[in-house]
């Protein structure tokens, strides 16, 4: 099968393109461990944040593969939704089931959800916890939707706008969006830039249309256009057909 053309985005984009699904994960699986085992020599100790949903599955089961000092590893969700850990819809479930396993199960994971307290109170729950992991992390694995949200940073929802401010002071949002079941938190753009690189992970026709839309738009539109219009911080898509 051959390879996809490359995705129209800005020039300072890094693009890597495979034909499906399972070469994507695994390539992406090596350029997260290798960055992982840089900051764990460099460091003593390494930090990752990964997203939730279906596409990057793969590359979580390829990741936990992977011959890591895990026990010196932390790793927290992009975002999540306000459900306890063993629902259908967590975010946490499917990192546990996917990741976390053999071991993978040695790394300190972060969670982002405790139904147990407010939602507000665990907000700054999630602050605290960042301020205490390992800063800038090593890389930052973002997913994106068809109509270009990121994390749970959906367009027009009521906390995205001021979660979007990368010179804002919060690093976690409760998010309540119009077009999808169940309050979120979600990390900021300022914690999701607090890394050495941020990666893209986006399959399909459907994802590339909204992608090269997203960064000829503004991220109030398309959240995703807050890290495709930054040159602060290198980006790298991953984009398999």
């Amino acid at each position: 099968m051959a390879l996809p053309s490359p995705l129209q985005l800005p020039p300072n984009i890094r693009q890597s393109l495979f034909a499906n699904g399972e070469q994507m994960a695994q390539a992406l699986a090596l350029e997260v461990a290798e960055r992982l085992r840089t900051d764990l020599r460099q460091h003593g100790a390494a930090s990752f944040a990964v997203p939730g949903g279906r596409t990057p599955t793969l590359f979580q089961n390829a990741l936990a593969r992977q011959p890591l000092d895990w026990p010196r590893i932390s790793v927290t969700l992009t975002d999540d939704r306000w459900v306890p850990a063993d629902h259908l819809d967590s975010n946490e479930r499917l990192l546990r089931t996917q990741l976390l396993h053999g071991d993978a199960s040695a790394a300190r994971f972060l969670p982002l959800v405790d139904t147990r307290v407010a939602p507000e109170r665990q907000r700054a729950n999630v602050e605290q916890m960042l301020s205490q992991s390992t800063r800038p992390s090593a890389a930052v694995v973002l997913g994106m939707g068809d109509d270009g949200h990121t994390a749970s940073l959906f367009p027009g929802a009521p906390g995205t706008a001021a979660a979007l401010d990368p010179l804002g002071l919060a690093r976690a949002a409760l998010i309540a969006p119009t077009t999808a079941a169940h309050l979120r938190i979600s990390l900021t753009v300022k914690a999701l830039l607090d890394t050495e690189v941020v990666m893209i992970l986006i399959q399909g026709e459907g994802k590339r249309a909204a992608i090269e839309q997203a960064a000829l738009s503004h991220p109030e539109a398309h959240p995703i256009a807050a890290f495709l219009r930054q040159s602060q911080i290198p980006v790298h898509v991953y984009y398999g057909a």
